[in-house]
């Protein structure tokens, strides 16, 4: 996660957009990761929300639709290429054709949550040919509450480090607040107490 906000530090809008592509493209920044650091953005009012969503929303579309145009356009030699044999094997394509013929675009739909086939059943839903708008369709609502539950905790996570540092806030003021009124009030004792062994 520290890697992760480093990188959007100087420019957060662009740095989140270029962490949902080079996430699609194999690096080591899961999807789901940024979403939640979004999230976590947003709480702590470093972006705006509504900005944000409408950056994010459509990359996730473009992203995804990309992994699903390249299967679509060399087939099951995606599997033979270096970059996609890693996400997609011929015995997971292989696997995953069979619950796309059973399932149809249920499979996209209830796929995409799934963080370690998520990819996978995009690039098959292309070898298998399935009309862009279903997998659309079925991908733009998956998408939608695949980023409202990991933006929704980010938010919320956030929200709550917010409240904590509020609290801890508050106790060091009274702490500082109560050792003043110690210091004064043993002050005070000593003051007195001198005073009335003189004074006898």
């Amino acid at each position: 996660m520290d890697q992760t906000t480093s990188l959007i530090q100087p420019s957060p809008f662009m740095g989140i957009f270029l962490l949902l592509i080079l996430g699609t493209l194999g690096l080591p920044f899961p999807e789901d990761t940024t979403l939640i650091l979004s999230g976590f953005l947003m709480a702590q009012d470093i972006i705006q929300s509504l900005p944000a969503l409408l950056i994010i929303y459509p990359t996730l579309l473009m992203t995804d639709f990309l992994l699903y145009w390249i299967g679509k356009r060399y087939g099951r030699r995606v599997v033979e290429h270096k970059i996609f044999h890693r996400i997609l094997s011929l015995n997971r394509l292989l696997k995953l054709e069979e619950k796309f013929q059973k399932w149809g675009i249920w499979v996209v739909f209830f796929g995409r949550p799934l963080l370690g086939v998520r990819a996978q059943i995009f690039l098959v839903a292309g070898v298998m040919r399935m009309p862009a708008r279903k997998f659309l369709l079925a991908d733009a609502l998956s998408a939608l509450i695949t980023m409202a539950i990991m933006i929704g905790i980010g938010y919320f996570g956030g929200s709550q480090i917010q409240l904590l540092k509020e609290d801890l806030a508050r106790m060091n003021r009274m702490i500082m607040f109560s050792v003043v009124l110690i210091f004064l009030g043993w002050s005070l004792f000593r003051y007195f107490r001198r005073k009335k062994i003189r004074l006898v």
